[in-house]
């Protein structure tokens, strides 16, 4: 092996290494702010859906770490919580992913690779096209969390709309705004370093 070509091993090696460790950081990251958005719960008192932070770090999941790595985090979030680490709202264990809110855990790994498919299309990123990939993002949630709910807590299509739909849809609002602004201003400068 020439010198030359060390030294391009060398600099290849460096470039995976450091791709690596972004993508292995991000994704550790992701689950923990998922953990921690959960940890800031209202709850209502019509409904078990409780109001947290979770679907905004979601959103991020797929905007910052694209369709590959983003549901990894969720999944790895999902996995985790569901073997009693105490990450989800209201604590932890599988019988959360059984129970009524179940499906909007599940519905976080489908919406993270929905957003990060969107925001992959290797054009440049408008702030609309990132607004519109968080705006399917959140509507994957809805579809998912609201069908589940309605099977598990025996109510109509119609109620769960009412009770995991509606109420948050003003605060998904605001979520949606913010991640998008976030995803749009730092994607770009993300995307040198972790594979998407």
């Amino acid at each position: 092996m020439t010198k030359i070509d060390r030294r391009l091993a060398s600099a290849v090696q460096e470039t995976f290494s450091v791709r690596f460790l972004a993508a292995l950081l991000g994704v550790i990251a992701m689950v923990v702010l998922t953990a921690l958005g959960a940890s800031i719960r209202i709850p209502l008192p019509f409904t078990p859906v409780p109001i947290t932070l979770q679907t905004f770090f979601v959103l991020l999941s797929g905007g910052l770490l694209g369709r590959r790595l983003g549901p990894l985090s969720q999944g790895g979030y999902i996995f985790l919580g569901s073997l009693g680490v105490p990450f989800f709202a209201g604590g932890g264990g599988h019988l959360h992913i059984l129970g009524p809110t179940g499906g909007y855990l599940i519905g976080f790994v489908i919406a993270s690779w929905a957003v990060g498919r969107l925001m992959d299309s290797g054009e440049e990123l408008s702030f609309w096209k990132v607004l519109l990939a968080m705006a399917c993002g959140s509507a994957v949630i809805y579809l998912v969390g609201s069908f589940h709910l309605a099977l598990l807590a025996g109510v109509t299509a119609k109620q769960a709309l009412f009770m995991g739909v509606l109420p948050f849809v003003p605060g998904d609002v605001a979520k949606m705004l913010a991640a998008s602004l976030i995803c749009w201003k730092f994607s770009a400068r993300l995307d040198r370093i972790s594979p998407r």
